[in-house]
């Protein structure tokens, strides 16, 4: 893994592209850095062996799928042993809606973001999914009404 390498300008030249468009050519990436598409595509393989480019993906607009509503979640449990907060994130996988969770510090032990098409669509995941999950004490919801910045690591 990468943790504390120095990576110099042009590998941080490369991600920036990579992460803007992944689809770019070996030649469109090495001639933007100055770099056959060889030296390009051996400075991608060693990112990628090195771990720091992790896979590559497609962003998908939720609401051109009916997503319209992101909701946060911020979730406590009852118990906080190793097995419950392991339990407790096999069942979060297994729940397409949400996008992302995170175990916190802070008053509340985990925070949840969730794609939902409406107020309706949330109900029927909170009773269906979420609230079917044993060892839940207490969980506030808060609708985003706007997303102000959406980013990835800065490069």
């Amino acid at each position: 893994m990468s943790d504390g390498k120095i990576f110099d300008k042009t590998d941080l030249a490369i991600l920036r592209i990579l992460l803007q468009d992944a689809r770019r050519t070996l030649q469109e990436i090495g001639a933007e850095v100055g770099l056959s598409p060889t030296s390009c595509w051996s400075r991608i393989k060693r990112l990628q062996d090195e771990g720091v480019i992790k896979r590559y993906t497609v962003e998908v607009d939720p609401a051109s799928l009916g997503y319209q509503d992101t909701v946060i979640v911020q979730l406590t449990l009852e118990s906080h042993t190793e097995d419950t907060l392991y339990a407790f994130g096999q069942v979060l996988a297994t729940i397409p809606e949400i996008l992302e969770a995170y175990l916190v510090s802070g008053d509340y032990d985990y925070y949840i973001r969730i794609a939902v098409r409406d107020t309706r669509d949330y109900e029927r995941l909170l009773r269906e999914k979420l609230y079917k999950i044993p060892g839940i004490r207490h969980s506030k919801s808060h609708f985003v009404l706007r997303v102000l910045k959406q980013s990835t690591v800065p490069v």
